[in-house]
């Protein structure tokens, strides 16, 4: 077996402490980690699994044995909490109305009302919708839209990003590990670096600098490469790095000349994840806003794109011809998704609660060498572990020893990239849980 793994998209299965942390677990819960891996297939990301859940509820999940955890990832879809009563409300009427999926050539009242819903609070201008199944499927809706669109073929987009796991949105991913061994890709993407200020090639420290050495590159992709349909990003990466708002509004001016399409990619970061309903209200409105994960509320597989009345040209195409597109099941739990969000202000809770939770994190910061970095916006944060805050050497080894440790203190969390700890809350978290986490993190500072 292969063990050159790449570190970038996740916490990997087949460490020594994953084989510990296992061993540790009760006869039972071990016995269907068994089970589990014996049908399902096994994937570097996935199975085998870290543990069985037995229940998921508000901002924690639960094992077998009821011991309860503070969830830090929740893989994106438990922004107003998992099993969140008025989601299921939604969901168990839409299915007492025995109308729980529309076949092809029909729509349904959910579908149109949750479309409604999202050119209400998406930002202006963007005013037509398409759903899909998930993620992926969301991303090649809007490449191929935007081809479409500008009669070009080839698009920009970051190293080290996650766009989805199907050819197109691979190949516009940033990351070795879904597309090695796959063959030909979907060709004329091309890449660029996204602008980190703690973690340029530089070295430097002056963001205005920074940002003119990434925004170089991408014009001299341009310059070669001028058919150019699109640049795709999440307006700040899952890691997480803020890039300046000068960045992406330099990035606008761009596709303007160029004639291209700007797409962002909010499936981890919209609906109040960084304090606002969506992060590009801290940048720029993009030509096509590309949303998945929490508009399923938690409950069920859904995704879409948001774009500008101006590209509703493709009557003689379709590039969203799925099965599932208007489900009105789906579409119940999106509407009182986005209704619970607006109704208890969990964006400006997020807001609110990460500068609380930021605050305390830095004050780690300051007190173990340990922790080179701390970024984000909102319940959107990144804890950048270094074993020297000069050479910024990535603490892969501590870090997967401190998710271990906090695992076991009740606090569950993903690492990115090796090192960085990611937190991603339910937005429905309060103070307390933040003290919490810090208390766990401290804990697990001080034990190394």
């Amino acid at each position: 077996m292969k063990n050159n793994i790449s570190l970038e998209q996740g916490d990997i299965n087949n460490s020594n402490l994953r084989k510990a942390y296992v061993e540790n677990l009760d006869e039972q819960t071990t016995d269907w980690i068994k089970e589990d891996a014996t049908y399902f297939l096994h994937q570097a990301l996935s199975t085998p699994v870290m543990n069985v859940l037995s229940k998921t509820e508000g901002p924690f999940i639960y094992d077998l044995n009821g011991r309860q955890y503070l969830d830090l990832h929740g893989n994106g879809v438990h922004n107003v909490g998992f099993s969140n009563p008025e989601v299921i409300k939604a969901v168990i009427e839409q299915l007492q109305q025995s109308l729980a999926f529309t076949p092809r050539r029909y729509t349904n009242i959910p579908a149109i009302q949750l479309a409604k819903k999202l050119v209400e609070v998406t930002p202006a201008g963007l005013d037509r919708v398409l759903f899909c199944p998930g993620g992926s499927e969301a991303i090649e809706m809007a490449v191929m839209l935007a081809k479409q669109v500008t009669g070009k073929w080839k698009t920009i987009s970051y190293w080290d990003a996650y766009h989805g796991t199907g050819f197109q949105s691979a190949s516009i991913g940033g990351e070795e590990h879904f597309t090695t061994g796959n063959g030909p890709m979907v060709s004329g993407n091309f890449h660029v670096e996204f602008p980190n200020y703690y973690r340029n090639p530089w070295g430097w420290t002056d963001e205005e600098a920074i940002d003119e050495e990434y925004i170089r590159q991408v014009k001299i992709t341009l310059q070669r490469n001028p058919d150019m349909a699109a640049i795709i990003g999440e307006p700040i990466s899952a890691t997480p790095v803020v890039p300046s708002k000068n960045y992406w509004l330099r990035i606008k001016d761009l596709c303007n000349q160029y004639g291209m399409l700007l797409i962002f990619d909010e499936i981890i970061e919209g609906f109040g994840r960084t304090g606002k309903l969506f992060a590009s209200e801290h940048f720029v409105t993009p030509d096509v806003l590309v949303l998945g994960k929490t508009l399923g509320g938690g409950l069920l597989p859904f995704a879409g794109i948001v774009t500008k009345e101006a590209y509703n040209i493709l009557q003689h195409r379709s590039i969203g011809h799925f099965t599932h597109e208007k489900n009105p099941l789906c579409a119940a739990a999106g509407l009182a998704t986005i209704n619970y969000l607006q109704q208890h202000q969990l964006a400006a809770n997020a807001a609110a609660v990460g500068d609380y939770l930021m605050d305390q994190l830095l004050a780690l910061k300051d007190r173990y060498p340990l922790i080179g970095n701390v970024a984000g916006k909102g319940l959107h944060i990144g804890i950048d572990l270094v074993k020297n805050r000069t050479t910024k050497e990535r603490a892969t080894k501590e870090a997967e020893a401190i998710m271990y440790f906090c695992m076991n203190e009740g606090i569950a969390f993903k690492l990115i990239e090796g090192n960085i700890i990611t937190i991603r809350p339910a937005l429905t978290i309060t103070n307390n849980h933040c003290d919490m986490i810090v208390t766990a993190l401290s804990k697990a500072l001080e034990s190394l």
